[in-house]
């Protein structure tokens, strides 16, 4: 893997940086959408010589009004796919060329039309695996646009180590120009230190009292809610009563409804609330009144919910895959969620040892005390200059 020698100084070139977070759709946040915010407001408390250029759809969320932030409103969003491909592979590096970027930074493509020197995040691998359901369209799209991705951007950014051995297993001609750079976490959100009657207002929001089991996620199939819902289900009726299941997230193709009805066949639809996304200001506070944060998704390339959730001192229940074990040091309860005893299992020790929870409280706190914005924002500005020849590589 390629390592930059230095991270950049205040005193580097301008580097005027065009940034199109049309991938997104307008209607549903995601973890790209922390990740730009935060990415562009930590770039301009630190560097005085970075500008950027941003592609918004019409209707698209973007919170960072600063004189070095021109954003670009005249092409559509995710919520138009086919007009947002075109604009992206075609409009968009023209567009960003005439304004005079440096350098175009995108999610998972290099352009048709590449007018720029190119960093492409790769920060999802779900064409790897046809299990996904994606679509066949969708499927050839993706894994065309990486193949060609990884070919011709001038750096490829992704969020973990196991990413990129996944990467290099299938494109490794890329290595010398694949860089990891762990995700951030929002501290000044994400701690866990209770706010004066938090308790009570989540109660109030929410209509539960703390210790309940929390899912935060869009219901993506890879997710695997249905999993959660069949471990928890073997709990005693007693125990799920003391410990009622909140599942917090936005709905992705009619999963949700799937979800239900699967709680409803098991029986336990009175234990489980679905309460949709919330806004930014609950998550924490959600975390916090926890007991236990469980994530059964089958793949991720970092999961930042989790950290999320540690950085809370909440107790967090992973899947048994390579990522869970990078991300969390092992400071995690992780078992197989296909095994649904494994899962129940699990769960009853969380609820039952307190020695155990307060270990994984205390050690995840110090863990997520290791990832930030500021050191993420310095590593990609770095690899962001080297793609624009201003840094040695």
């Amino acid at each position: 893997m390629l390592r930059l020698a230095h991270s950049p100084s205040p005193s580097a070139g301008t580097v005027k940086i065009a940034l199109s977070i049309l991938c997104e759709n307008p209607n549903r946040k995601t973890g790209l959408t922390t990740l730009f915010h935060e990415f562009v407001r930590e770039s301009l408390a630190l560097e005085p010589g970075v500008e950027w250029i941003v592609f918004a759809g019409p209707k698209q969320t973007w919170t960072i009004d600063d004189p070095r932030v021109r954003v670009v409103r005249d092409f559509p969003a995710n919520d138009r796919l086919q007009m947002r491909l075109l604009a992206d592979h075609f409009r968009v590096p023209g567009r960003a060329r005439e304004l005079g970027a440096t350098v175009l930074l995108t999610v998972g493509f290099v352009p048709l039309r590449k007018t720029l020197p190119t960093v492409m995040h790769m920060l999802s691998l779900q064409h790897l695996d046809r299990s996904n359901r994606v679509g066949f369209l969708r499927q050839f799209y993706r894994r065309w646009m990486a193949r060609r991705g990884f070919t011709d951007a001038e750096m490829i950014v992704t969020n973990s180590e196991c990413a990129r051995d996944q990467i290099l297993a299938d494109e490794p001609y890329c290595g010398e120009r694949l860089f990891v750079s762990y995700e951030g976490l929002q501290h000044a959100q994400f701690h866990p230190r209770s706010e004066p009657d938090e308790a009570v207002a989540v109660e109030e929001k929410f209509g539960l009292r703390p210790d309940y089991l929390l899912w935060v996620s869009n219901f993506y199939p890879y997710k695997q809610a249905v999993l959660l819902l069949e471990g928890y289900a073997l709990l005693e009726p007693a125990l799920r009563n003391s410990m009622p299941l909140l599942m917090v997230g936005g709905d992705w193709e009619n999963r949700v409804e799937l979800a239900k009805a699967r709680a409803r066949t098991l029986g336990i639809l009175d234990d489980v609330k679905f309460v949709g996304w919330v806004g930014d200001e609950w998550l924490a506070p959600l975390f916090r009144q926890a007991r236990i944060f469980a994530l059964p998704s089958r793949e991720e390339t970092f999961g930042r919910c989790v950290l999320e959730a540690m950085a809370c001192g909440t107790p967090c229940l992973v899947n048994d895959i390579p990522i869970m074990h990078e991300v969390t040091a092992e400071h995690a309860e992780i078992v197989d969620f296909r095994d649904a005893q494994a899962v129940a299992a699990a769960l009853r020790r969380l609820i039952s040892d307190a020695a155990l929870r307060e270990n994984l409280r205390s050690a995840g706190i110090r863990r997520a005390d290791d990832f930030s914005f500021e050191k993420l924002t310095r590593e990609r500005l770095n690899i962001i200059r080297a793609a624009a020849g201003q840094v040695a590589r």
